[in-house]
């Protein structure tokens, strides 16, 4: 089965282009329907003694209704060439916007979000935490790099854990890989464990397979991890990564493991990445 709606989230306050071509060729190569949404806290004013400067929350409320009226129109527009219906949403809300947009992805298989770098202090009300939304959402959530605007699926990685998030990522992951032209399945693993770790990838590349998936199946003696990973996504060319995202803890809030933080929330070519 593949993706009948893609959810595409919109930052406000900034053009949208690259990441809306993307998904507008996303959505061809996967005949789906689009729903663009964006969403943005209000202004939380802290004033003492009874005083607050004269129109700043109409301006703020004024403001917000050209974000999201601006949005709204570059999406229709970006889409206006696809067979199918789009549609569009926008929450304005005190909540965090992570939470939301997972709240909302119940209504897509597949969750389209550019990577926000969080920036100044002063866009927090815009910000959107990607680790949260990923850990939060139920779906998988294609990480567009800044900048990113196509998705030629050139050749898919899938980055071999043998994890409950790695089998549900791969899965979620088969639309994408039903259509590359190229995919490798890789797991680094410890020197005493390569034996072992051949004998998985080989089974997940026989899994694909019997979904009409040709996948090469490699496996490496583990040095640097993230830097190892990095270095073997550059010498193949690769341009999506597929792989599970997981929690370690919950003192503060959700915080992704290395591999997932460091190289598929902040590298430079897509990721599909689940929890």
């Amino acid at each position: 089965m593949g993706y009948a709606n893609l959810l595409a989230h919109l930052q406000l306050g900034q053009p949208n282009t690259a990441l809306l071509n993307l998904v507008n060729g996303l959505a061809k190569i996967c005949e789906a329907s689009v729903i663009g949404i964006a969403a943005r806290q209000p202004m939380r004013v802290v004033y003492a003694e009874g005083y607050m400067p004269e129109g700043l929350i109409e301006q703020d409320q004024a403001d917000i209704e050209a974000e999201i009226g601006a949005a709204e129109t570059e999406f229709r527009a970006a889409m206006r060439s696809l067979p199918t219906t789009s549609g569009w949403r926008s929450v304005v809300t005190y909540e965090a916007l992570s939470a939301v947009l997972a709240r909302e992805a119940r209504c897509g298989d597949l969750i389209i979000t550019g990577l926000d770098r969080e920036g100044s202090v002063f866009e927090a009300s815009r910000h959107v935490d990607v680790g949260d939304l990923v850990m939060q959402a139920g779906r998988p959530c294609l990480v567009v790099p800044t900048g990113v605007e196509s998705l030629a699926l050139d050749h898919a990685v899938v980055g071999w854990k043998d994890t409950t998030e790695t089998r549900r990522a791969v899965s979620d992951a088969l639309p994408l890989l039903a259509v590359a032209k190229q995919v490798t399945v890789v797991e680094l693993a410890r020197p005493d464990d390569v034996a072992a770790a051949r004998g998985r990838v080989q089974d997940v590349a026989a899994w694909l397979a019997r979904h009409g998936i040709t996948a090469q199946a490699v496996t490496e003696p583990m040095t640097d991890d993230v830097p190892q990973l990095e270095r073997f996504l550059a010498d193949r060319h690769a341009d999506l990564i597929v792989a599970g995202a997981y929690g370690h803890s919950r003192v503060r809030e959700w915080v992704l493991g290395g591999v997932t933080r460091d190289l598929l929330l902040h590298g430079n070519r897509c990721a599909l990445v689940s929890h």
